[in-house]
């Protein structure tokens, strides 16, 4: 089992407005290879983010609280933890440094870890005080930030609110949580929920005045970028203020019922509702993958780049396929070992479990690898199994070559050391006798695998000689009868020549249709997983048009027809698109099959004809 934190440590580390990646951290998340419900804190300093976290850590120790107007948290802090309810996920915890800290002297600094929260979580809390207004959601002027700071695709244009369809996929569900609360949830004299509040607030405000789209601005980026948004409201944790300056060291029964009533609701949702971080096309991100997110993104905002969320992908998927390969390949070895006893019995048996074990690796593949463009890394492996193989092959054969000339050399002993006792009248027949009690002998040992034929073969030509020399020493032969001898001999050593050849072809052919057997598991597997990555990508764009529409109606229902009418050129657009993958979904998954068989499959096949010509010589 993975060894988690006991403590916090400093993820990306912010020294003077510099950021870096705590190799350390980096380390921890190496270590993770389960799934990751990344939960990210954001909001104006001194607000109670670390506490919230510490709850979600089960803890009240954790993630620094503080006590004074000093910002405690620097750059952000990572606490990995069991997830409670979800077995085999790992809950991370990002903690960020307040934002809008007075100390700081470069405000971009702020909006830089605001993205990092966005880009790295796939649950964003942002945290703040008392009521959400027009105060507030002034406060949240990073969100606007976001269309300047990341970019979905390489291109020199920035997102904007009008292209956010491309974020649905990237980025994580919304949560407002608003501290020392102390209003009635009340809306037009009726009872609303926390979420209602929130919706409200979020309500565009009517006028083209600039003030007026400048206060818009971060709700409407709150709306497009966020389609899937929660709000809780916390009462004051304590109206003691000694006690308020170290919750971290009091007990519940000290806290404000209402406090913990909040507190409780909003660390069950976490728990409950909070997702897997999910990339496009449905890739999940695991720990490691999580850290070379951290470290490709920070790398870029240190060059001066914007980072860019398909070459984070890329970038990932890079380094993701070159692991599966070699865990691939590395599995195909193990089972390959566990499953084989050398020398194998036939070259059937052999190639039979490579069969297997070359299907389980690729289903291993296919399993870690995702974003295989042309499907490279997949023809790595198809390519180092083979060499795998061939080196399996050559480990049976000599195997094979090395029982069968022992197991030969025991069966020969006493019949070479006295060989010269043959060289007497009648000494041919005895010759004969013997050795073809050896021959007989040799062939009832079992298991003596694929080289059986080729060692046998080669001890009859060392006889050869010997064969000639002690028929023409047997004076009991007439000279006739020791022609017709030879002439028999020579007979049969040709004939076991093109035995041998006969067994070799066999073997060729053999290896041929297991090859041609594992291309076509390979095509199988490769086509099953470019469907589901097809489905997947048609599911993304559907559901960023559910939200397009969803958008489109409540601007319509706010009295903003203009922006409903805006939209349906983008609407239109994704329309199509999902239109055109559904229906071309088939031929797109063929087309790439095809390409990946002409390069993997056109050389066997052309083998294949060769061998199969050669083999018709011999019937």
């Amino acid at each position: 089992m993975t060894q988690l934190q006991t403590a916090p440590i400093c993820l990306v580390e912010n020294h003077n407005g510099q950021l870096s990646v705590n190799r350390k951290a980096i380390e921890i998340l190496d270590k993770i290879s389960q799934p990751v419900v990344v939960v990210a804190i954001v909001g104006l300093y001194r607000t109670g983010k670390s506490y919230l976290m510490n709850c979600l850590a089960g803890q009240n120790h954790g993630f620094s609280l503080g006590s004074t107007v000093q910002s405690e948290t620097k750059g952000i802090w990572m606490w990995c933890v069991p997830h409670p309810i979800k077995p085999k996920h790992i809950l991370v915890l990002l903690d960020t440094e307040g934002l809008g800290d007075v100390e700081k002297g470069d405000p971009k600094n702020d909006s830089w870890i605001f993205a990092l929260g966005v880009l790295l979580s796939s649950t964003f809390v942002y945290n703040s005080m008392k009521t959400i207004d027009h105060y507030a959601l002034e406060q949240l002027h990073y969100v606007t930030e976001l269309t300047e700071l990341i970019r979905a695709k390489s291109s020199p244009n920035p997102i904007g609110i009008k292209n956010s369809t491309e974020f649905v996929s990237f980025f994580p569900d919304f949560v407002w949580t608003v501290r020392d609360f102390t209003l009635e949830l009340k809306l037009n004299g009726k009872e609303i929920t926390s979420d209602g509040y929130l919706e409200n607030s979020l309500k565009l405000i009517p006028g083209d005045h600039p003030k007026i789209k400048a206060s818009n601005l971060p709700r409407e980026c709150i709306r497009c970028f966020f389609p899937n948004r929660k709000c809780f409201v916390f009462d004051w944790p304590t109206y003691d203020k000694e006690l308020l300056q170290k919750l971290d060291t009091i007990s519940e029964d000290q806290l404000n019922p209402k406090f913990l009533e909040g507190t409780k609701a909003f660390v069950s949702y976490i728990f409950t509702y909070a997702k897997v971080k999910t990339l496009r096309e449905g890739i999940k991100v695991t720990g490691n993958r999580l850290g070379t997110l951290v470290t490709t993104y920070v790398d870029a905002i240190n060059s001066g780049a914007v980072p860019c969320l398909d070459d984070a992908v890329t970038t990932l998927a890079q380094r993701e396929n070159s692991v599966a390969v070699q865990k691939a390949a590395n599995h195909y070895s193990e089972q390959m070992a566990q499953q084989l006893r050398f020398p194998t019995d036939t070259l059937q048996e052999l190639l039979d479990v490579h069969t297997a074990c070359e299907k389980e690796a690729t289903a291993v593949f296919m399993e870690y690898s995702f974003k295989d463009e042309n499907q490279l890394f997949l023809k790595k492996l198809v390519e180092l199994i083979g060499e795998k193989k061939g080196l399996f092959l050559l480990k049976n054969e000599e195997a094979s070559d090395k029982y069968c000339q022992e197991e030969l050399d025991r069966l020969s002993k006493d019949f070479m050391e006295n060989i010269s006792t043959f060289s007497v009248p009648g000494g041919h027949r005895l010759y004969m006798d013997m050795r073809e009690k050896i021959e007989h002998d040799y062939w009832q040992v079992p298991r003596k695998g694929v080289k059986a034929s080729e060692v046998f073969q080669r001890f009859l030509q060392s006889q050869a000689i010997i064969e000639s020399s002690i028929l023409q020493a047997d004076t009991a032969l007439t000279a006739g009868e020791k022609a017709i001898a030879e002439e028999r001999a020579q007979k049969e050593a040709a004939e076991k020549e093109q035995e041998l050849l006969r067994q070799k072809q066999k073997e060729q052919e053999q290896m041929l249709e297991a090859q041609e057997k594992s291309h076509k598991e390979n095509l199988e597997q490769l086509r099953t997983k470019l469907v589901q990555e097809r489905e997947q990508f048609i599911k993304d764009h559907d559901m960023m048009l559910e939200k397009q529409l969803k958008d489109q109606r409540a601007f319509l229902e706010e009295g903003f027809k203009k922006k409903a009418e805006e939209m349906s050129g983008e609407i239109q657009r994704l329309r199509h698109n999902i239109e055109d993958m559904r229906q071309n979904s088939g031929s797109f998954v063929d087309h790439l099959v095809r390409g990946f068989a002409s390069v993997i499959c056109a050389p066997v096949l052309l083998v294949a004809g060769i061998v199969r010509g050669i083999a018709s010589l011999f019937k």
